[in-house]
């Protein structure tokens, strides 16, 4: 039996004068077996001092209030209590990576773990991580097509993502450089099938202007990662076609 642990990323960040913090997982999602330990790193970026600065972990079960678990900052870490001394650790790695581990996994364990920094007066910034019960993963597949939308005078591409398991899934739109953002939009994950598997689609709107250029879609899970580009898309048919052309990777 084994023990999915979920990813839910949170990307939360304030602003300090000039500093940017941001906090993030690294990992999607992580799969252990039972009676095993896990590690999930809090990636801290713009903390100042980090080595000193106080990180804390909470975890929060469905319908309950959030628990703290622990603090660590520049030495051992501390605990409310001796109770989870033997379940759960944390340290500290290099200048932005603070890990908890969690001993002995089992079902029990089920919830979601959060990471969260005060950094003075400002409001707290957390990210989250969660131990989700026992279930066979599965790796997505998906369908991509371009919608022509002549009222807009551009272009809209659909990416749809199917039949996955875990629902944790980070889908994103990006051209050659960096991620884009404006004019996408992202629907939330829905079950589609009787066999407890996920599906999730995102839409990204091309003016006119940019039909040319090209965009891609990916998507990281805990099965696998994948991309697809919208000159591959193109090349199966053309813009202005009302067909759908699917796309499944290999």
């Amino acid at each position: 039996m084994r023990a999915k642990l979920r990813v839910f990323i949170l990307f939360s960040l304030f602003l300090d004068g000039q500093a940017q913090v941001l906090l993030k997982q690294r990992e999607v999602s992580i799969t252990r077996g039972n009676k095993t330990r896990a590690s999930m790193d809090c990636i801290a970026e713009g903390v100042p001092a980090f080595q000193y600065a106080y990180i804390h972990w909470y975890r929060h079960v469905p319908n309950k209030a959030p628990e703290w678990i622990l603090y660590i900052g520049d030495g051992a870490a501390s605990y409310d209590g001796n109770s989870y001394r033997n379940k759960y650790s944390s340290s500290k790695k290099g200048t932005n990576v603070c890990t908890l581990t969690i001993n002995d996994i089992n079902s029990s364990d089920e919830g979601a773990y959060y990471c969260a920094y005060w950094p003075g007066r400002a409001s707290p910034v957390a990210a989250a991580a969660g131990l989700e019960r026992p279930r066979q993963a599965a790796a997505p597949s998906w369908a991509t097509w371009p919608r022509q939308q002549p009222q807009a005078g551009g272009t809209t591409y659909v990416c749809l993502i199917e039949k996955f398991y875990p629902e944790v899934i980070r889908v994103k739109w990006t051209d050659d450089e960096k991620e884009v953002t404006d004019n996408v939009v992202k629907g939330d994950t829905w079950q589609s099938t009787k066999e407890d598997k996920y599906s999730i689609a995102s839409w990204l709107t091309v003016p006119a202007e940019n039909e040319e250029k090209n965009y891609y879609c990916k998507y990281e899970h805990e099965e696998e990662k994948a991309s697809l580009s919208t000159q591959e898309i193109t090349k199966s048919f053309p813009r202005k076609s009302n067909s759908v052309c699917v796309m499944v990777p290999k």
